[in-house]
């Protein structure tokens, strides 16, 4: 296991659609990287394209900060069902650190996936693992929760950013 740098915005890698995964094994070192890395940020989730690599695989434990550690990994992760209650909470990115986001988010989700041992799954995400779960598919597709914003708003975020890394 290693750390891996994390991009930041505006990297162009951070706007691309990932590719599917499709070996599971080849994923493995990825993942154990992509956790280590999470912790250390420390973050509750971090998709593969945060650290340059363009496949479909993400790793969540959003509780951890607040007790016991559930680490999860999802590979070729799919969107199957988003509640139509919705609500709105500040996020935040480590690849757009120093700024938080206000973003309506379904407070529940439901997620199919591959697991680290090729085995399909299927979860129901709610509260705060929905919230981060959808932030780290969103990465997958090449967006950012700036995306997920009016742009009038997502304009004055950036340059908030802008004026932090100047």
């Amino acid at each position: 296991m290693s750390l891996r740098e994390i991009l930041l915005w505006p990297d162009t890698r951070l706007k691309r659609p990932c590719a599917p995964v499709d070996d599971v094994a080849a994923v493995g070192a990825l993942v154990s990287d992509l956790f280590e890395t999470m912790y250390a940020a420390p973050g509750r989730g971090l998709a593969a394209p945060q650290v340059g690599a363009m496949v479909r695989v993400f790793v969540m434990d959003a509780g951890w900060k607040d007790g016991e550690m559930t680490p999860l990994a999802l590979i070729n992760p799919r969107l199957l069902a988003a509640s139509e209650e919705t609500a709105v909470g500040g996020e935040g990115c480590l690849s757009i650190p120093g700024v938080t986001a206000p973003v309506r988010r379904a407070t529940r989700v439901r997620m199919g996936f591959t697991d680290m041992t090729g085995a399909a799954q299927e979860r129901d995400f709610e509260g705060a693992e929905a919230i981060v779960a959808q932030h780290e598919y969103d990465h997958l597709d090449g967006l950012v929760h700036f995306d997920r914003l009016d742009p009038d708003a997502a304009a004055s975020l950036m340059a908030d950013y802008d004026a932090l890394r100047a």
